[in-house]
């Protein structure tokens, strides 16, 4: 009789997970490998609608990500923005949230009994501040400048808000020596280099430099380019821009500028300018690690998600076609947002670890307890609780896993004209206007890029 009351309470557990269940037993990169490969070859196919089926379950927010950035890469914009909407309102549901509800209460306590995976995805910080910013893309690539603004705002703002967030749950969190864990987060800073932050975002800030600049905003376009330059100082391009900006409004730092950066090229009556956004390949995906030991005589698992050590950094892109060979530079390194990300996440995960460990040792000793008249049947009882254990015990995999590897930018002055850009082996005709500025975004999936180009 209570052998059955512990089954039915596995049962609802299981159930209270139906939402987020392929999730539990499939790691979530699995699903979107075969997203991946199609993006990384020619295809007529829409592959984002491949997606929409799990914008409906408990990981709802993460599936309109990845549908919102298929859809884009592939040139589908209006498409994009409805799915990017779709992950900003969950957003929203979030933050709107004042108290618990039951069904959260439900996917926590499955939490503990069996993974994370069940609880209902929030992406953190830095995918939210790049879906802002891609949406404003998506509005830039329509002609709907004002609605860019409004977006590429949003993710700056959050920069802020998310880092303040990021702050209070380190003081909820209570300290947990684990040596394991200690070895992760060293290990994972290594691999993240300069990157100390996964909030703090230059990719995002200089969008937004550059539409504040393209739409008559150069005050505004300054400060932005100004953050920008203060988390990737060594960008040629974001300095250059200063340097032109501060002498185009007389700025008092135009001295110190020109002096540590040098003179900076404007276009002139004749010409337009080419700006170009590089993305290449796509972020790591999480990897995980597994920890046998026992409690009490009984074997548990516990599994935390991590990074594989090689991970590789982006070399430049060269750009033929515009006169003298183009050299980008690098503005973000969204695998390393990625892997900060999950160092800063490491003490609430610990933290959950500890109490599902702790849940499923109660629930072992619990069998014993009450079956101790029933020895064959505790003894039986106890062996499927271990298993059971084992089995569920998977780490939190998810991410939003088609963002690019890394972002880098360039910038040229060329005469107005038709012109066939090369890049990655890869060649495409754009345009140019006097006055103007082309904008182009290239995506590098590794086997094929992808170009999007507009007339600002």
């Amino acid at each position: 009789m209570k052998l059955s009351r512990h089954l039915v309470i596995i049962g609802i557990s299981i159930n209270l997970s139906a939402c987020a269940f392929s999730s539990v037993f499939v790691s979530y990169p699995s699903h979107i490998a075969p997203i991946k490969n199609q993006l990384n070859q020619a295809s007529n196919t829409d592959i984002a609608k491949q997606l929409a089926a799990g914008i409906n379950t408990d990981d709802g927010l993460l599936y309109a990500q990845e549908a919102g950035r298929v859809a884009q890469i592939e040139g589908h914009f209006k498409a994009s923005q409805d799915y990017y909407q779709q992950a900003i309102r969950d957003y929203q549901h979030f933050d709107d949230k004042a108290k618990v509800s039951l069904s959260d209460l439900g996917a926590t306590g499955s939490s503990l009994l069996i993974n994370d995976n069940v609880i209902p995805y929030r992406g953190p910080g830095y995918e939210r501040i790049m879906l802002h910013q891609y949406q404003a893309l998506n509005f830039v690539f329509e002609h709907n400048y004002e609605a860019a603004l409004v977006e590429v705002r949003r993710a700056n703002e959050l920069q802020q808000t998310e880092q303040q967030r990021y702050q209070n749950s380190l003081k909820a969190v209570s300290d947990i020596n684990n040596g394991t864990i200690d070895a992760e987060v060293d290990r994972l800073s290594a691999a993240a280099g300069k990157t100390t932050s996964s909030y703090l975002n230059a990719y995002s800030y200089y969008t937004t430099a550059l539409l504040y600049e393209l739409l008559g905003q150069p005050n505004d376009a300054f400060i932005d380019y100004r953050k920008a330059a203060q988390i990737a100082p060594d960008n040629r391009y974001i300095q250059q821009d200063l340097v032109r900006l501060a002498k185009q409004l007389d700025m008092p730092q135009y001295s110190d500028f020109k002096r540590r950066w040098g003179t900076a090229k404007s276009a002139t009556s004749t010409q337009g300018t080419v700006v170009f956004i590089v993305e290449k390949g796509f972020v790591p995906t999480k990897q995980s690690i597994t920890v046998p030991f026992t409690i009490n005589g009984n074997w548990q698992t516990a599994s935390i998600a991590s990074y594989l050590p090689n991970y590789q950094m982006v070399t430049p892109t060269t750009i033929s076609g515009l006169g003298q060979p183009l050299t980008t530079a690098p503005i973000a390194n969204i695998g390393a947002l990625a892997i900060t990300a999950l160092k800063e996440d490491l003490p609430a995960a610990l933290a959950r670890q500890a109490a599902r460990v702790y849940a499923k040792s109660r629930l072992n000793q619990s069998f014993e307890r009450d079956d101790n008249s029933q020895s064959n049947a505790a003894s039986v009882a106890s062996l499927a609780i271990q298993i059971f254990n084992v089995v569920t015990e998977q780490a939190d995999l998810r991410s939003w896993l088609t963002l690019p590897k890394q972002a880098q930018i360039a910038r040229q002055y060329v005469k107005g004209g038709q012109y066939t850009i090369s890049l990655n082996h890869s060649t495409q005709s754009i345009q140019v206007k006097a006055g103007h500025t082309t904008l182009v975004w290239a995506i590098d999936t590794g086997n094929y890029t992808y170009f999007h180009s507009i007339i600002i």
